[in-house]
């Protein structure tokens, strides 16, 4: 893999080569959202070629954003340009904790994508019809799609 889809790879992957899942999709997701909300480089170096570093040296994004919103000090989390839009706040912090989940640790942990999907639309105030909610449970149950075959067609 290039060392530039590093920074979305789920720690299960890196560790012992297994194959790519819908949870470590989920896990990918989270890290872009995350690289959106704070306009980070979800790797361990960032744009400016400045690395992030922690107490044991460098961290990457998800890990960074946990330290940093364990401190409470969750508006240094984002992005200065995201901050001129009005009344945006609350949904970043929103997004935030979706991608938070999104990029746990324990893949057991991780949302399934349909309940990301929903919880993205309540945030943005779209009502989530049943007919809705049943299409992306089918597509999430498909035998190319479950978790554990198809070699992740999404993932890197």
């Amino acid at each position: 893999n290039a060392p530039r889809s590093n920074g979305y790879r789920a720690p299960e992957l890196s560790s012992d080569g297994r194959k790519p899942t819908q949870k470590s999709d989920v896990y990918s997701f989270g890290v872009l959202l995350l690289e959106i909300l704070t306009g980070k480089c979800p790797s361990v170096v960032d744009n400016g070629g400045a690395a992030v570093y922690g107490y044991g040296g460098p961290v990457d994004l998800p890990r960074w954003v946990q330290s940093v919103v364990r401190e409470e000090w969750t508006a240094e989390v984002f992005d200065l340009e995201l901050m001129r839009y009005k009344d945006i706040e609350e949904e970043m912090v929103g997004l935030l904790q979706i991608a938070m989940a999104c990029t746990s640790a324990s893949p057991d942990q991780r949302p399934k994508i349909s309940h990301v999907v929903k919880m993205i639309d309540e945030i943005r105030g779209v009502e989530v019809s049943p007919s809705h909610d049943q299409a992306l449970d089918s597509v999430s149950d498909s035998p190319c799609l479950s978790e554990d075959t198809c070699g992740g067609a999404v993932s890197q």
